[in-house]
């Protein structure tokens, strides 16, 4: 238990060294791992917090240094992230709408309960601004990403209609990190810098949200004068 905590400890410490240590002790076990995180981050709507944008770029940056194949990792990924966000769809047509009927801290499941309402509030108004495009653009905003396909089922989206987005989205996200981590992140100043340049890509990566919430208090602001 206590390896398994160190581990997880290590995983949002020292991405790099993390991986490099498991491939070195591992192997092939590697993809099976990277598989897991990237699911359970868009399909465990209880798990935002896991790393995403940074692992991606991560896992570009070692495949570049010949660790991993690149297109047999990133085509994992892309099948992980669309994985993840159909179980998230079919959790959020399952019970959402229970969920957005009770209040904060009622309804009977685990999963009611451990729901973040604030999180799923703000990808409810992501999504009601962008419709069908928020699963794509969804996918760059950290904690929306996971949010976003539970409310996608939630609202009753056609299913078919948010398999093609999940699909573009998924595509977008692990195509555009993976490949930026590959080209980039053994740049020497990037490999010096490296966990500054993490920080840089969780940073702007949030962005999005801020603005979000800065609007949002305007206009509540507004509202209420």
């Amino acid at each position: 238990m206590q390896e398994l905590l160190d581990n997880f400890i290590a995983l949002f410490k020292d991405l790099p060294g993390f991986l490099d240590g498991f491939i070195k002790e591992h192997g092939l076990w590697v993809y099976v791992l990277l598989f897991a995180i990237i699911f359970a981050e868009t399909g465990l709507v209880i798990m935002p917090f896991l790393p995403g944008d940074s692992l991606l770029f991560t896992v570009g940056a070692i495949a570049a240094r010949g660790s991993m194949n690149v297109w047999a990792i990133t085509a994992a990924l892309v099948i992980a992230g669309v994985l993840g966000d159909a179980v998230n769809y079919h959790a959020g047509k399952f019970i959402g709408p229970r969920v957005f009927k009770s209040k904060p801290g009622e309804g009977s499941s685990f999963l009611e309960r451990a729901l973040n309402r604030q999180h799923l509030e703000r990808a409810h108004a992501f999504f009601e601004k962008y419709g069908g495009k928020a699963v794509i653009l969804g996918r760059f905003v950290p904690i929306v990403r996971t949010f976003v396909p539970f409310v996608a089922g939630a609202g009753a989206m056609n299913y078919g209609r948010f398999a093609v987005y999940n699909i573009a989205g998924a595509v977008l996200w692990v195509g555009v990190c993976v490949g930026a981590g590959y080209y980039f992140g053994n740049i020497e100043f990037v490999r010096k810098n490296f966990e500054a340049v993490v920080i840089g890509i969780i940073v702007v990566s949030v962005i999005p949200v801020v603005i979000e919430f800065v609007l949002h208090k305007r206009a509540a602001s507004k509202g209420a004068a």
